[in-house]
């Protein structure tokens, strides 16, 4: 299994990265929404989950979320929205953009690596 992580923290890049890791998952990384198209460019074929911020330079999450749901190429890949951003109505908005989850942050290792399993189908 292949997770692309996008956020414009490098701190939790590592640690999307480690979690990946301890359940045998490859990471791929993305600073802004703008990289992450580039990545699904090569990789889209193996990528099983974005893993996507949402507050970033150059390409914000909603805006790069909105960029694969519309890709044919992209839109079948799940996207969980990883942010900051707790209100309502923003959980509600990605929900009907194409995320197929939402983690709020700060969120616990534990809480992260559940959300993952639930995503990828292997719980």
């Amino acid at each position: 299994m292949k997770i692309l992580t996008v956020d414009d923290s490098k701190l939790i890049r590592r640690l999307v990265k480690s979690i990946a890791d301890s359940l045998d998952c490859e990471c791929l990384e993305a600073e802004n929404g703008q990289e992450a198209l580039e990545v699904l460019e090569k990789e889209a074929a193996s990528v099983d989950l974005v893993l996507l911020d949402w507050n970033m330079p150059v390409m914000d999450g909603m805006s790069c979320l909105k960029a694969i749901k519309a890709d044919d190429r992209f839109s079948e890949i799940p996207v969980m929205m990883v942010s900051t951003e707790s209100q309502a109505g923003r959980m509600v908005q990605a929900v009907r953009e194409g995320a197929a989850s939402y983690v709020t942050k700060p969120f616990t290792r534990e809480d992260l690596a559940q959300k993952i399993i639930e995503a990828l189908g292997l719980a």
